[in-house]
């Protein structure tokens, strides 16, 4: 675990992250990492001298399982509330099976399926979200629903899950093999570009510090 900006800690589950964030009535938590994996996240809460009881609200990115894995066990020990955006909430709650195949299969046998949970409140777009200062931006290409989460703090984080994907000098994107409409992600980039933000962080690959906003700007060209 390392704190990216005051209070906004990233944790490391694998080739996945989770983010941490403290706000005045507790702690947000974006993503929740791979399946089996959820006690990292109560490792990092203690060395943060918080509780899991205090994680509030967690905002989901996307349905994906290297995001969704830690969901229902996290809702369950804590009690927060799940935000999702309404297109990936069938797919959160179980009521949509994506059965994989191929690699997929081999994969999902390896890292294990996440358990179904249930979304408190759903997301249709842009707007803001229950937790006052963080904001909803609908970026679908990665998958339909997927959202990013711009918090108001130290000139901007932008949690941008799977809609792009950080690199040693420049932005990059997860593979096509793992995303639904690949047209959709450079006009989502592209969308991400036009905010403003110091500071942005990623489901996959390091973090960005320092007019991050301008390696969006530079990839939509």
């Amino acid at each position: 675990m390392r704190e990216i900006v005051d209070g906004v800690f990233e944790v490391t589950m694998g080739y996945v992250h989770a983010h941490l964030v403290v706000v005045d009535d507790g702690v947000v938590l974006v993503d929740t990492g791979l399946p089996r994996r959820s006690a990292e996240i109560g490792r990092a809460l203690h060395e943060m001298r918080r509780k899991v009881g205090e994680v509030t609200t967690i905002l989901m990115t996307h349905h994906h399982p290297d995001h969704t894995g830690g969901l229902a066990e996290v809702r369950r020990r804590s009690g927060a509330r799940v935000v999702a955006h309404e297109l990936d909430v069938p797919v959160i709650d179980g009521s949509r099976v994506i059965r994989p195949r191929g690699l997929f299969w081999v994969v999902a046998k390896v890292m294990g399926t996440p358990e179904p949970t249930g979304v408190d409140q759903s997301l249709a777009g842009d707007g803001p979200t229950p937790v006052p200062g963080i904001t909803a931006v609908h970026t679908p290409g990665h998958t339909a629903g997927h959202t990013s989460y711009l918090l108001d703090r130290d000139g901007g984080v932008l949690f941008a899950g799977d809609a792009a994907a950080g690199g040693r000098r420049r932005l990059g994107t997860t593979p096509r093999m793992v995303t639904e409409d690949p047209a959709q992600v450079p006009r989502s980039i592209a969308k991400l570009g036009r905010l403003d933000f110091d500071t942005a962080v990623f489901g996959h690959g390091p973090a960005f510090s320092g007019r991050a906003v301008e390696k969006f700007r530079e990839y939509a060209g």
